[in-house]
């Protein structure tokens, strides 16, 4: 017996019928219900037509065989050069993508509003056009005027590099059917609609459609594309979820608009690594690949003067050491108490907290360190002190091998004594006050080592130590702190 249950719109449906799907992530069910099981997304299971049902053989009982396009082949017969991968002549974008673009693959780009997603993907196309494959870019937040504006600026002018400002999925396919691009770029798919299809521009219905559609022609031609995309406050990709599912590569492109850095990486990617990251500068000339971007997250070299409550760390993105810097500010409480001073009527003052705060840091762990080091390392002080913490240059140091660090940028204020500036520390501190181990300590002090750094404090070292540098192995906090000043 059917089972039906009223959908959102009132009608019933059945098991006879297609069911329903969820526009978020794709799941299937059998009854409509307000939440996705899956993805918990309320309001997105949409009933689906039921696929027709083939005409049975005649006399076999059995559903029709549809018609093969191509035959089958033993896996050693196939060609694999027309999949062979494309550099894209950005040597930070080919890092990530494992060498370069493969002919007929679909990209995700994704990032918040002004990071430079379309700044990168001119430069993307003027490249290919440089290299003899033609590029198309088709614009639906921008004229083509405007496009071409910033082209000039950022010098990427080129010949075969193709505009196109529409908004329509036929016109695009048509302006793909008539300029045979080997590179497409859509910027972005929330702006393109299919006629036809219910629902607006940047609707769950629309983006799927869109998606969709481009995916079968870069399949059927063999052709590149790239689709840019928006993100929401959380920084997840806009639109249904089904959407990075149905790409090949998604990457996500990351920054501050403050600062000049640019980070790229890979989240998913079915031809290559997705634990690379790939760095680059941006100005209003344009944006360029950082080889070594470690001196952006520098204030001063490792010959540099002392300043209290600065210390040096080495966090590894994708498989890329980079040398960051982590600043530390401990103050006398400006303020205890509301007001500033005693309480009204002779009643006692209301003390305020300290103050925290953290800037490119995690603020729980940081909230850790202070507390191990009051317990710990005999910083009971810190407990009523106002503090601030914070990276350099933009870059974000969430991995624990920064604690130590932290750590000892943090003593170093309170005690108003400068961390020589050829020291680094690496470690993940416990909640006992033990330095734990991490990974790559061999690629973090080579890295170090190339900028200058003769010093460093590690939990524990089983390779090689770089040549000219003193590593002295720490267990604890307080050993850390013992041996920071010293050498």
């Amino acid at each position: 017996m059917a089972v039906s249950r009223s959908s959102g719109g009132g009608s019933s449906r059945s098991r006879a019928d297609g069911g329903f799907r969820c526009s978020e992530c794709g799941t299937e069910a059998i009854r409509w219900a307000g939440r996705c099981p899956r993805c918990q997304a309320w309001g997105t299971l949409e009933a689906q037509r039921a696929a027709p049902r083939k005409a049975a053989v005649p006399g076999s009982g059995a559903t029709a065989a549809a018609l093969v396009t191509t035959p089958a082949r033993p896996v050693t017969e196939v060609d694999p050069t027309p999949a062979q991968r494309r550099a894209t002549g950005v040597d930070e974008l080919d890092r990530v993508l494992g060498g370069g673009m493969v002919p007929g693959a679909v990209i995700l780009l994704a990032g918040e509003p002004g990071v430079g997603k379309s700044t990168l993907l001119l430069e993307v196309g003027a490249r290919s056009a440089e290299a003899g494959h033609r590029a198309l870019i088709v614009t639906g937040e921008e004229s083509a005027a405007q496009v071409r504006l910033r082209a000039g600026r950022t010098g990427t002018l080129h010949a075969d590099l193709w505009l196109a400002a529409e908004t329509d999925l036929g016109a695009l396919l048509g302006h793909v059917e008539e300029v045979k691009p080997t590179l497409l770029v859509v910027d972005s798919v929330q702006t393109i609609s299919a006629s036809g299809v219910d629902g607006v521009a940047g609707g769950v219905t629309q983006v799927r459609e869109v998606a969709a559609a481009l995916i079968r022609t870069a399949k059927a031609l063999g052709l590149a594309t790239v689709l840019v995309g928006h993100v929401t406050k959380d920084g997840s990709v806009a639109g249904p979820r089904l959407l990075e599912h149905l790409v090949d590569v998604v990457l996500h492109f990351e920054g501050d608009q403050h600062t000049a850095l640019r980070m790229i990486r890979a989240v998913k990617n079915r031809y290559g690594p997705t634990d690379e990251v790939g760095c680059f500068e941006m100005n209003e000339n344009g944006i360029w690949g950082i080889a070594d971007p470690s001196g952006l997250f520098l204030s001063r070299g490792a010959t540099a003067s002392a300043v209290p409550g600065v210390c040096v760390t080495v966090m590894v993105e994708g498989r890329r050491p980079l040398v960051a810097e982590v600043q530390a500010l401990v103050a006398q409480q400006s303020s205890p108490f509301k007001g500033g001073g005693g309480g009204a009527g002779g009643a006692a003052p209301a003390p305020l907290p300290p103050r925290r705060a953290v800037s490119g840091l995690d603020g729980s762990r940081v909230a850790m360190i202070t507390a191990v080091l009051q317990k710990r390392a005999g910083f009971a002080m810190l407990g009523g002190s106002d503090i601030f913490t914070a990276s350099i240059g933009g870059v974000r140091l969430h991995e624990p091998a920064a604690d130590l660090a932290v750590a000892l940028a943090m003593v170093s204020s309170a005690q108003e004594r400068a961390v020589p500036p050829d020291l680094i520390a690496l470690g993940e501190v416990g909640l006992t006050g033990e330095i734990r181990a991490v990974s790559g300590v061999e690629r973090r002090l080579a890295a170090a080592a190339r900028l200058g750094f003769r010093r460093a404090l590690v939990p524990r070292l089983s390779g090689m130590t770089p040549e000219g540098m003193t590593v002295t192995e720490v267990t604890d906090v307080n050993t850390a702190i013992s041996n920071m000043y010293v050498g």
